[in-house]
């Protein structure tokens, strides 16, 4: 919806709401981060986190942010729940402007708005129990509930699916789910009206992400919250939004209600970012899908590109993309879509040159089902190949060959033992013809040869002795001599 103008000054007293079903209405919201160096701290340039942001909250609904990491999403939260102070802009709620309101006209304001902080860990004093940490805000509103204030802790605790006897544990005795319900439990204390939610699931794992957003439902049936949930994660925003705000470097580029965004989103970004999500649905499986893949990083925050944000990654960049940036216009009914080349809409500059690095920003990867390879696998079952008649007769030629292998590999070692043994014996009786020609004189050498069977040349002279045992005696006796 078109968000009218506001007058420039704002009211000296409470005025009447511009827009009486909008519960929260932020209109050209800035803030920048100034970046100070040198020795007198000047600034040197400044993060512009946020600027200029435009969207409006109902009561009774829940929207959703979603974006890159580093796009002002959790910054934002802040500055609506004014725990930050805006560079610009302005915010108003229930029809107030609470811009730039001090800390003491805040504090009333405190029990209408609150926020669930995205680290469940730190986000709570280990050194308090979980019966002080809950209730903080009736002390610090100075509020007493009916039947005490641990009396409705302990009910708080038991909303939110803790036992209330938990009341005087601490935090490090608590999972993350627990933990993170325990801040959803301080939240609620003072019934506040808008809940913002900075991605209250996103270090829990999956069974816990289950069970906290079907308790932040189950809480906005019963007391009637109005959340602005910021996540990552798109099928958990898919799954508790009404709409859905797309952020990317510090601006919102799309807002429309969950259906249209999700079955036919418009801007180019937004596409890409749906690309990414799987789809658990086992009607899709052997459904070809196309993956959009934005290639290079996301421009800093502290010099970001002229003209549209995202014309350095977008394929539908043009030449007016690179000057002028898009206005942030209503092209249907209830969505709202800052970008000159839309999808799924008509060109608003139609007549432009494309740019030559567009074809570059951006990959389309084709993923093939598994399931169509795994139907054609068990379509067609593989069958173990029958051998040819050739190899079966050597096969059955190997097993009958196999036990004669084996036999004449047993009688080669004991072939083998036999002649090792053969050179002693042939040495001994080249011994004894030796001492019978030389008249019984036998050399000390000679006699102690046999005896040595473990010297070096052993191996050498066994080789020899039964080619030296075939001949005469005469032989034999000259080569025992000569050795």
């Amino acid at each position: 919806m078109t968000i009218p103008e506001q007058t420039a000054t704002a009211p000296s007293s409470p005025a009447v709401p511009s827009s009486p079903e909008a519960l929260l209405k932020v209109e050209g919201l800035v803030k920048h981060f100034p970046i100070r160096k040198g020795l007198l701290r000047r600034q040197a340039g400044a993060v512009q986190a946020v600027d200029g942001l435009s969207f409006d909250v109902r009561p009774g609904e829940t929207l959703g942010v979603v974006g890159e990491s580093g796009c002002g999403k959790s910054t934002m939260g802040r500055l609506i729940t004014r725990l930050l102070e805006p560079t610009g802009g302005r915010i108003e709620f229930q029809g107030h402007d609470i811009t730039h309101l001090g800390v003491g006209k805040m504090r009333p304001l405190r029990r209408d708005v609150q926020m669930i902080f995205q680290d469940p860990y730190s986000s709570l004093n280990p050194r308090h129990t979980i019966g002080t940490i809950v209730s903080a805000p009736f002390t610090l509103q100075g509020v007493r509930p009916e039947g005490g204030v641990k009396k409705e802790v302990q009910r708080l605790l038991e909303l939110v699916g803790l036992n209330p006897e938990h009341y005087n544990r601490y935090p490090h005795e608590f999972s993350g789910g627990q933990r993170q319900r325990i801040g959803i439990a301080r939240a609620l204390a003072l019934k506040p009206k808008l809940v913002v939610a900075d991605e209250p699931v996103s270090a829990l794992d999956v069974s816990i992400q289950a069970q906290v957003v079907n308790l932040l439902d189950d809480l906005q049936d019963e007391l009637g919250l109005t959340y602005v949930i910021i996540a990552h994660d798109l099928s958990v925003i898919r799954h508790v939004s009404d709409r859905i705000a797309v952020m990317y470097l510090g601006k919102i580029v799309e807002l429309a209600d969950r259906k249209s965004l999700y079955e036919m989103p418009m801007h180019p970004y937004t596409k890409a970012l749906l690309s990414a999500v799987p789809v658990p649905d086992p009607r899709r499986r052997g459904v070809k899908s196309e993956r959009i893949l934005l290639k290079g990083d996301v421009p800093s925050p502290i010099s970001p590109p002229t003209g549209c944000r995202f014309h350095t990654r977008c394929w539908k960049a043009t030449e007016i993309c690179t000057t002028q940036e898009p206005p942030f216009l209503t092209l249907e009914p209830g969505r709202q879509v800052a970008c000159h080349h839309p999808e799924n809409a008509e060109d608003q500059v139609p007549q432009d040159v494309a740019l030559a690095s567009a074809r570059e920003a951006v990959a389309i990867v084709t993923a093939t089902p598994k399931s169509v390879e795994t139907v054609s696998s068990e379509e067609t079952p593989s069958k173990p190949s029958k051998p040819s008649k050739e190899e079966a007769a050597q096969e059955g030629e190997a097993v009958r060959d196999e036990p004669a292998r084996e036999k004449a590999e047993s009688s080669t070692d004991s072939a083998s033992a036999d002649t090792a043994e053969a050179p002693t014996e042939a040495e001994a009786d080249a011994v004894a013809d030796a001492s019978t020609d030389a008249g019984g004189e036998v050399s000390e050498e000679t006699a102690e040869a046999p005896a040595d069977g473990g010297s070096a040349d052993a191996a050498p002279e066994a080789a020899d002795a039964p080619s030296a045992a075939e001949g005469d005696g005469p032989e034999r006796s000259e080569g025992v001599r000569k050795e």
